[in-house]
């Protein structure tokens, strides 16, 4: 599922880092750092797949020297407590191919570049190694002023203040969440990123009656790991995946992740279970099927998606079986396969006492004792049996039997018409 990710860091001096050394590590390359008389090199640095530099349309010539933007804007800081240059990290769906996910990095580049005037270098980087795969993320790097023909100049303030920088970030949000949704429907992906808080989410799914999905995002955000506990948890999932059994976190930090993670894995596994069931139900009603069919068919579809996910060919009995804890058989002794073992204990019930009735062997069948069939009663205040039934067909006259069935049918039909048989939802499960 497609997940929504933006954050935005600062690169300080009073923390002891610099904005050369930032860019020389997120693109990969070796770069000197002239005000620190030191050179970075992380040339051996992997999982790099792209990079590239956007400026604005009157910056000078040099801008396209990622040593020479960095260089310039560490010596256009003279405070010792000065921020050089802020970082984006973004998330990059891995639903969208490696193109997509270029493009719409290079349109979320272009906006800042337009927005705040600033140069931006950009790294894209793949899923690491021994972490999730579909982690493919952007780090974007923006210098904190404004790129004109004669180079850094003025402060982009609006990004610092107070007032209007949290303002920004948010409006920046909102323009990559759209970025990724487009680019998710381009490439006919039903989920959808959404930049708000979940309390926000939450509120907008109850004004609209989605009952479900605000039950979903009724919960806490996700804790961040941290780099340590991140790595830690990496190298768990690493050894438990060559040792071929279940991951376990190994960190306090770690399991409350994996158990949220999980928790919302089930939730999307039944509400996608749901939709299915939506879609099936109203195509079923709108092909003229009645209501009870449709519910039937949409059941039918849910299951045989299940069917589908585990690869698992074994019938209904067996699935129920497994979910009650109980055997097919009710003991440990193989039976061989194709055996009916209902219908050879009906016939055990009826060879045992020749003149039981069918209703009663049936009783019989679901774990009743005699007693219970009420024998004291008289054979006219019970259900006949098949036998008995049978022969009152055959002794009655043909022309008697067409009066009957005719009868029959145009009860049954004035019974389907009156009674209300329906016990699924008109507005959709």
């Amino acid at each position: 599922m497609a997940s929504y990710h933006l954050s935005v860091k600062t690169i300080k001096r009073s923390a002891g880092r610099s904005a050369v050394a930032a860019a020389a590590y997120r693109v990969g390359e070796r770069i000197e750092c002239q005000r620190e008389g030191r050179v970075h090199d992380y040339t051996r640095k992997q999982g790099i797949e792209e990079t590239f530099i956007v400026t604005p349309e009157n910056a000078p010539a040099w801008a396209t020297d990622r040593s020479k933007i960095w260089n310039e804007a560490e010596a256009s800081e003279t405070r010792r407590n000065s921020v050089t240059a802020r970082e984006w990290e973004l998330a990059l769906p891995s639903e969208i191919s490696t193109e997509d996910r270029s493009q719409i990095t290079r349109l979320f580049a272009e906006e800042l570049v337009s927005r705040y005037g600033v140069a931006v270098d950009v790294a894209i980087h793949a899923p690491h190694r021994e972490g999730d795969q579909r982690n493919h993320h952007a780090h974007v790097l923006t210098s904190t002023r404004r790129l004109e023909p004669e180079g850094f100049t003025a402060k982009a303030r609006v990004l610092d203040s107070a007032k209007t920088g949290g303002v920004e970030i948010e409006q920046m949000r909102g323009v990559w969440a759209d970025l990724q949704n487009r680019a998710l429907e381009r490439a006919g992906e039903v989920e959808r990123v959404d930049h708000r808080s979940l309390d926000a989410q939450r509120d907008a799914a109850l004004e609209r009656g989605d009952e479900l999905t605000a039950e979903g995002l009724d919960r806490d955000p996700e804790l961040k790991l941290g780099p340590a506990a991140n790595s830690m948890e990496r190298r768990a999932k690493a050894i438990a995946e060559r040792e071929g059994r279940e991951y376990k976190p190994v960190t306090e930090r770690g399991a409350v992740v994996h158990a949220a993670r999980q928790a919302r894995a089930a939730f999307r596994e039944l509400r996608e279970r749901l939709d299915i069931a939506r879609e099936t139900y109203g195509t079923e009603r709108d092909a003229g099927q009645g209501r009870v069919s449709a519910g039937l068919a949409a059941l039918r579809a849910v299951a045989a998606k299940e069917r589908g996910e585990r690869g698992d060919p074994n019938d209904m009995r067996e699935r129920l079986a497994r979910v009650t804890g109980r055997s097919e058989d009710r003991d440990d002794a193989s039976k061989p396969e194709g055996r009916n073992y209902a219908c050879e204990r009906l016939k055990e019930i009826m060879e045992k006492d020749p003149g039981r009735d069918g209703q009663a062997a049936v009783h019989m069948l679901d774990g009743h004792s005699e007693p219970e069939l009420g024998n004291e009663a008289g054979r006219e205040e019970r259900k006949p049996s098949v036998n008995e039934r049978l022969k009152d067909v055959l002794n009655k006259p043909r022309d008697k039997l067409e009066i009957e069935d005719e009868r029959d049918q145009e009860k049954d039909q004035e019974v389907e018409k009156d009674r209300d048989i329906d016990r699924w939802p008109t507005h959709g499960i």
